[in-house]
């Protein structure tokens, strides 16, 4: 394949080439361990070089706004399911974190997993390459394919190499998440069958649903079903109880991949699918879904700040940072939503090290208990000197990553228009009060709780006297988790002093979702049955009008659908005519 072929289908390759090297990786004898490590790294980091290339023309003022990459051929055409993927500036840093983190958790995972390494490899690459068919799948069939797929490595990751208590958090693990997918699957299905009523043919195509308008109802419960699997996902009080328990029983690389990544996949699920398909819904229940961000932000921090286990003190830390996340993403203001995807990265970034450098010191003390040290930065200096700095990067200490995504965040929530709530109402006049600012200073109150509890659990570990005699010959950071922690210290650096980089490839995308999402928001304001909206259409031509069985009134004329090999073909010509 040539370098043409090689950019055309980049996503095929990146989606792919980990889960043939996974099968691969179970054919390599279990007595040869270092060429298991080095075939197992070396695919993730051909894999990162390979995704450098989605940088390439990501700033242009036309292709950063647009999906970029795509790839739109039929799969199953009787069921109009498509191999539909593209990526844009929403999802081009996730695909990045993804192939970023995962040499590295491979690479310091070898020094605790001894045992069954090829397993864990494949797992891992399987894990890694439904994550990434989740971030750019544009055919809600292959979307949620890839959204169960990866259930099933991160179950085996801690089920089979987690704790002595692994097989109930990993059953708990499934289990919430799995039933949570079963509403959304029924959602899905039925906007399909919605769509065939109103075109003659079905179509999973996420381009196409997003033309679906559907009664304030109606369209309530489907935004419900939807956001309740993300939801479970990301996870946000009060569905996040199975979090603790999978990030405590999962080994430090389960946790750093579970923690940076998959939990991302919840987040980019609201923004992309619960606020692109149903502008109504996200705009009458975002002030709730922003409510529910901050009681999870300050929840999250006090629960953490009450933790022995440093691992689940980690983990309700996530519960916390993930509510500014949503806090974000539910202004829907550029602000808040472009802060609320680099905090995404930001939080991967931080957290993975957190949980890296817990790992270290299990391996060492076998124990997480908090109470078990003391004194450490005289015994261990330089892996002192890195938590510090990580502890910095949690907290958002300007100059580091978590700053900047914090702070778009909280004055995007401060100023944006669409928090607001209704009171007073006197038909369709009611009186409206803005209470974005009430989000914002709850928000605030979470960054000094997390200030709080991360210094705390940092006094009481590093610092004062090492009475315990178990900490007295501690080994300092040996070379294998130099090389996980360094590049790690870097990005923190990185997004934390060079921030535009990052927000050039994101602002762009946001502001192009965003003007779709008001303006569809307007083209249904007025309700009525299911139909499709023409403001999306390139073409559009009238059709009789067909009878809605969930309301019995005729609605007005529809607009045909596209051919999608029409819309494939143009898709074509823009992204030949962009020089992609």
């Amino acid at each position: 394949m040539d370098s043409t072929q090689t950019t055309r289908h980049l996503l095929s390759v990146l989606i792919w080439f980990p889960a043939v090297a996974a099968l691969f990786a179970l054919f390599i004898p279990r007595q040869a361990p270092k060429v298991l490590r080095a075939y197992g790294v070396g695919v993730g980091l051909f894999l990162f070089g390979q995704s450098l290339q989605l940088l390439v023309g990501s700033t242009h003022s036309v292709q950063s706004r647009t999906f970029r990459y795509v790839e739109n051929v039929e799969w199953i055409p009787s069921f109009g399911i498509r191999y539909h993927l593209g990526v844009d500036g929403i999802s081009l840093w996730l695909i990045l974190l993804t192939t970023f983190l995962t040499p590295l958790t491979l690479y310091v995972s070898f020094g605790a997993i001894r045992n069954k390494q090829k397993e864990f490899i494949a797992a891992m690459l399987f894990l890694q390459s439904a994550m990434i068919g989740a971030f750019v799948a544009l055919d809600l069939f292959l979307f949620y394919t890839f959204w169960e797929l990866m259930l099933v490595p991160m179950f085996l990751i801690i089920g089979v190499f987690g704790g002595k208590n692994s097989v109930y958090a990993a059953v708990k693990f499934f289990i919430y998440t799995f039933a949570g997918s079963v509403f959304m699957l029924l959602a899905i299905l039925y906007m399909v069958a919605q769509y065939k009523t109103l075109t003659g043919h079905y179509s999973f195509d996420y381009q196409d649903l997003m033309r679906l308008g559907f009664p304030v109802s109606t369209e309530r419960m489907l935004f419900a079903a939807f956001t309740l699997a993300f939801a479970i996902k990301v996870p946000m009080w009060p569905v996040h109880t199975w979090l603790p328990d999978a990030h405590t029983e999962a080994p430090t690389g389960g946790s750093m991949i579970l923690a940076a990544i998959m939990l991302k996949l919840g987040t980019y699920g609201f923004l992309r699918f619960s606020l692109g398909l149903f502008p109504l819904a996200g705009h009458w229940i975002g002030p709730t879904v922003a409510l529910f961000a901050c009681i999870g932000i300050i929840y999250g921090a006090l629960a953490a700040w009450r933790q022995y286990d440093f691992k689940r003190l980690v983990a309700y830390s996530s519960v916390s940072h993930l509510g500014f996340v949503m806090l974000g993403l539910s202004s829907r203001s550029p602000t808040g939503v472009s802060g609320a995807i680099l905090q995404m990265v930001n939080h991967g970034i931080s957290t993975g090290a957190l949980f890296l450098l817990v790992g270290v010191l299990y391996d060492r003390r076998h124990t997480r208990d908090v109470a078990e040290f003391g004194g450490l930065a005289k015994v261990m200096p330089w892996y002192a000197a890195v938590f510090v700095l990580v502890t910095m990067s949690s907290i958002g200490l300007p100059g580091t990553n978590g700053f900047i995504g914090e702070f778009l965040i909280i004055t995007g929530s401060f100023s944006a228009d669409l928090l607001r709530w209704s009171y007073h109402c006197v038909g369709s006049d009611c009186e409206v009060a803005q209470i974005g600012p009430w989000f914002a200073l709850l928000a605030v109150s979470g960054v000094i709780l997390g200030a709080v509890y991360m210094l705390d659990v940092t006094q009481k570990v590093f610092f004062g006297a090492a009475t315990n005699p178990k900490n007295r010959d501690l080994t300092d950071l040996n070379s294998r988790e130099w090389a996980g922690l360094a590049p790690l210290v870097v990005a923190i650096f990185a997004l934390g002093l060079f921030p535009m980089y990052f927000r050039d490839r994101i602002d762009p995308s946001v502001r192009s979702f965003l003007a779709v999402y008001n303006s569809k928001r307007e083209a249904l304001r007025d309700g009525g049955g299911a139909h499709l909206t023409p403001w999306l259409l390139e073409e559009a031509a009238t059709t009789p009008p067909v009878t809605d069985p969930g309301n019995g009134l005729p609605p007005p004329a529809v607009p045909e659908a596209v051919p999608h090999a029409a819309r494939a073909q143009r898709s074509n010509d823009l992204l030949v005519a962009q020089g992609n």
